[in-house]
């Protein structure tokens, strides 16, 4: 039986529109508790985190809102470790993904404090590595790796971690789904060396493939596998309910392979979901998508496979 935390960051500081802010909300509302409970999981929802409110100021060198973001991720940073300390795996429900930075931060101090190799998997259209000095927008949820990596901006991950050190090595990381990457961004992912596969690559190889290579090596006692799912990971066709749609997505075939892969290894140690905005949803459907689908992570499929078994 698996302790599972929801979390809700209700924020949309870091996002060009307004609306992340209500995800957690559509994820209850899509009953993400009950059916994570159904396989005989203790769920605990805690409830929202309190942080600042979205002051849709304008950017202030090169950036938005970094104040009000800093301020979020010390509070996830707070919670999501509270809960790993409680050998709880923690499910950290967005909100927009800057929010990732505090909870990637705890998950990585709890792998050093216990001796876990961390991988961190990004499913995301975008590569998230912009630098304030790169971003056309200021828009904090576009540069979370970058900050993670060491990189600007370093005030984000201030105070979250030794800053001797980043707090991602870029061999930790592997992101999955791109589609959307500013041109300075693409030169940032092969300086870093990130193993990132986009959409030709899934189409080229197939989504099989590519997870194969992605959670390859992994050995269940000795890695925690930190999941970060920003929902236009998916095709806007099938989940409009996010602010950064780009088309030619992950379909939901390949999605749920992708989360059934995943929970074949047996090392999911903590999940983010973000980005999901029902102000831009039709009847809460991309909530709905996004709970059948953590489903799969959690162990539900059509035949009984047991742990570790990843063919």
């Amino acid at each position: 039986m698996v302790a599972i935390t929801l979390i809700g960051a209700p924020s949309d500081v870091g996002a060009a529109r307004l609306g992340a802010a209500m995800g957690p909300e559509a994820l209850r509302v899509a009953r993400l508790e009950q059916a994570l409970a159904r396989f005989g999981s203790d769920v605990l929802d805690i409830g929202n985190l309190a942080g600042p409110t979205n002051p849709q100021a304008d950017a202030q060198s090169g950036l938005r809102h970094l104040s009000e973001a800093i301020a979020w991720n010390r509070t996830v940073h707070r919670a999501v470790a509270e809960q790993l300390a409680a050998e709880r795996l923690p499910v950290l429900l967005g909100g927009d993904h800057q929010l990732a930075v505090g909870s990637i931060a705890a998950v990585a101090q709890h792998c050093r404090a216990n001796g876990k190799r961390l991988r961190v998997l990004w499913l995301d259209a975008h590569a998230d590595c912009n630098t304030p000095a790169m971003s056309p927008s200021g828009n904090l949820h576009g540069m979370p790796v970058a900050a993670l990596c060491g990189l600007e901006p370093k005030a984000l991950v201030a105070g979250l971690a030794d800053e001797a050190a980043p707090i991602l090595e870029a061999a930790q990381l592997c992101q999955i789904g791109l589609r959307s990457v500013d041109d300075q961004e693409k030169r940032m992912l092969r300086e870093l060396g990130i193993e990132a596969y986009d959409m030709r690559a899934i189409d080229e190889l197939g989504m099989r493939e590519v997870m194969t290579r992605a959670l390859r090596g992994l050995d269940t006692g000795h890695v925690h596998l930190h999941v970060s799912f920003d929902v236009d990971f998916l095709d806007p066709e099938i989940a409009p309910g996010t602010g950064t749609a780009v088309r030619g997505g992950v379909n939901y075939r390949e999605a749920q392979l992708c989360m059934e892969m995943i929970a074949d290894t047996g090392c999911l140690g903590s999940l983010d979901v973000v980005e999901v905005n029902p102000a831009l949803d039709i009847r809460n459907q991309t909530a709905e998508l996004v709970v059948d689908l953590v489903e799969s992570l959690f162990g539900k499929s059509t035949l009984v496979r047991p742990v570790g078994d990843a063919r």
